[in-house]
């Protein structure tokens, strides 16, 4: 039998969707407004001690931490459009200490060694943290953990079931965030930070200039050359590095590997940003502790306050389209802004009236995994990192130190995990992948109106390892 879910139940009214979307400009909120130096087209051939190709978080921490390490040593970090443009502007910002994606789905896939990834991911939260602070990055740091909700009665009995976090019943979590919708809450309070994606993409490309690292922006990599022995020149357009350490860290563009075209899928999020609110209309929605705010659906929102008081709402819709294409075009998808309009206005009715300000969508590098992959390339020269699965504002941190110790041909303890030292198994490729992607969504979305209960397919990839549960 089919449960509506609680959206279904209590629809916004249409008009009011209208109203809320009206004047909401298809760009990204976090990237508007942003000062920041602009780096020059790389022009000629250059040598390196390290190459870097990316200018996101992933390469951006890389360049960070391997100046860090040793300063004497020539870092030069390769981007294709301009720093944090993709991915790394475009998140919701929430700095998570996970890097499994989450308890459940740490333990299904690595349950030997998940207490060391959970210690892991804690301490490199904690060094994030002391990074921001010891380079002097501005980037709106804000450690107020992650409070899960549930909407539906079976969501409020997954609560009670896990042991972490502080418990919120329905009053409790009502006065911490004031949704009509809102049955029960877990507060995880120190394992999530909040952060303004754009200025700490900016901020830590200021900071790896500063230590000396040779930024490129407008400079995509068209190929790897190698021979065994001998360095790695990596081409641009107009220009080349040769070195003997290459970090590639493309996430969900076309990789240049061949061994990783398959092992990622790129599939679009989609966010609204409200106008700032006033401060009686902050009253009336509460939120005093601005945690970061996730639903248990398997089509989950996510939500959270900024600097200015405005509500950033995104998630539900992912949506994935043939041939791993990645296009501008995709990005506006009225669709979609409509549906998490009035989720939104269900949410929060308190707050009809209120516009949203910025509409904007970002592909996400997701992996069989759920979170991200490691490897070595070309004899142990070339580190990659790939398909955080919108989780990297953190994790990436961590993937950086993981390329780093690999490069220098460390054995650590980041080295040695069994999640680090395995691949995912790969996406089928089309039409296989399409049909697949499709009828998991399908699949999810049923398990939502049916309380929870996943179908034979759900339970198949749960038994190879291939299932995820938000």
């Amino acid at each position: 039998m089919k449960h509506e879910t609680v959206f279904e139940r209590l629809p916004a009214n249409s008009a009011a969707v209208a109203h809320a979307l009206g004047a909401a400009a298809q760009s990204v909120y976090w990237l508007d407004g942003i000062q920041s130096e602009t780096y020059e087209q790389l022009r000629g051939e250059t040598r390196a001690d390290l190459t870097i190709v990316g200018g996101g978080y992933t390469g951006l921490w890389t360049a960070v931490l391997a100046k860090r390490r040793n300063p004497a040593q020539r870092v030069v970090l390769l981007e294709a459009e301009q720093i944090g443009w993709a991915a790394s502007g475009r998140n919701g910002g929430f700095a998570e200490a996970s890097l499994t994606h989450g308890e459940e789905n740490g333990r299904s896939r690595w349950p030997d060694e998940y207490e060391t990834l959970d210690r892991l991911g804690r301490d490199n939260l904690d060094a994030f943290e002391l990074d921001l602070k010891d380079l002097g990055l501005d980037a709106e740091l804000e450690r107020t953990g992650g409070l899960a909700v549930a909407y539906e009665p079976h969501q409020v009995r997954w609560l009670e079931d896990a042991d972490d976090g502080v418990w919120l019943d329905e009053p409790a979590v009502k006065a911490e965030i004031n949704s009509p919708i809102f049955l029960a809450g877990r507060w995880k309070t120190d394992d999530c930070a909040l952060v303004h994606p754009g200025k700490l993409a900016k901020e830590l490309a200021r900071a790896a200039a500063e230590l000396g690292v040779e930024i490129h922006e407008h400079s995509g990599v068209t190929g790897l050359e190698s021979a065994r022995p001998g360095p790695v020149r990596v081409r641009t357009a107009r220009g080349a590095v040769v070195s003997d350490r290459v970090a590639l860290c493309t996430n969900v563009f076309r990789p240049l590997l061949r061994r990783t075209r398959l092992m990622t899928v790129p599939v679009y999020d989609y966010v609204l940003m409200t106008e700032p609110l006033t401060s009686e209309q902050m009253a009336q929605v509460g939120w005093r502790n601005r945690q970061g705010l996730t639903d248990l659906a398997n089509q989950f929102h996510y939500s959270r306050p900024t600097a200015d008081n405005r509500i950033l709402y995104g998630g539900y819709d992912a949506v994935y389209h043939v041939g791993r294409r990645v296009r501008s075009q995709y990005e506006d998808r009225p669709v979609t802004y409509e549906r998490l309009a009035s989720h939104f206005l269900t949410t929060f009715p308190q707050l009809e009236g209120v516009q949203f300000s910025h509409r904007w969508a970002g592909a996400v590098d997701t992996s069989t995994q759920f979170c991200a992959f490691h490897g070595l390339a070309r004899q142990g020269r070339v580190a990659y990192a790939s398909g955080f699965t919108g989780l990297g504002v953190g994790a990436t941190r961590f993937a950086a130190e993981v390329m780093l110790d690999r490069l220098a041909g460390q054995a650590t303890p980041r080295t040695q995990l069994e999640m680090v030292r395995k691949k995912p198994l790969p996406f089928p490729p089309e039409p296989l992948a399409k049909i697949g992607i499709e009828a998991t969504k399908w699949s999810l979305d049923r398990a939502d109106h049916r309380e929870g209960r996943r179908n034979f397919l759900l339970r198949t990839l749960d038994r190879l390892g291939l299932g995820f549960d938000s």
